[in-house]
């Protein structure tokens, strides 16, 4: 169980941030990180924008000392769909494993698991996730990660004695 790692929700949709549509994949994902003893100390619905998503990741890491920000939506193949981009701008190390046993995991469900973009990465101390748009592709994803996410966090916050 985390130790109180202080985890984000920010969903990159034009839909939910113009108000056109409800967010269903940001409270399912903060649901699901709350139930495995995270404190999810806030949430953020941004236009899928790259700018925009960039600023959210680095004001919630930097100035807020956000230990996880997971970011759902903006990783497919639509041309708003830029959340790996704006992630790339804010991570200074990539973490392609846990990218690759999200989109492993999604595979089981859908082939359409494949289609997605989304990245993963650490900034200072923090771990950045991209995940799917989607309620059902965002709760699979994170779901496939979450046992491995303390000890990360861990690992990032200093403590690298073996277990």
């Amino acid at each position: 169980m985390p130790q109180d790692h202080r985890a984000v929700v920010v969903t990159a949709s034009d839909g939910a941030a113009s108000g056109n549509r409800d967010d269903a994949s940001g409270p399912a994902v903060a649901e699901v990180l709350t139930a495995a003893g995270f404190d999810v100390v806030g949430r953020d619905v941004v236009f899928d924008d790259r700018d925009a998503i960039a600023e959210v990741l680095r004001r919630r890491i930097d100035d807020e000392d956000a230990e996880l920000v997971v970011v759902t939506g903006g990783t497919g193949f639509g041309p708003r769909d830029v959340t790996p981009e704006a992630t790339r701008d804010v991570i200074e190390r990539d973490a392609p494993g846990l990218a690759e046993a999200m989109r492993a995991a999604g595979r089981g469900h859908t082939p359409m698991a494949d289609l997605s973009r989304g990245v993963c990465g650490i900034r200072g101390r923090a771990l950045v996730l991209n995940l799917p748009g989607s309620p059902r592709g965002a709760v699979e994803s994170i779901e496939a990660v979450i046992a491995v996410l303390p000890h990360a966090l861990a690992l990032l916050g200093g403590d690298t004695t073996h277990h």
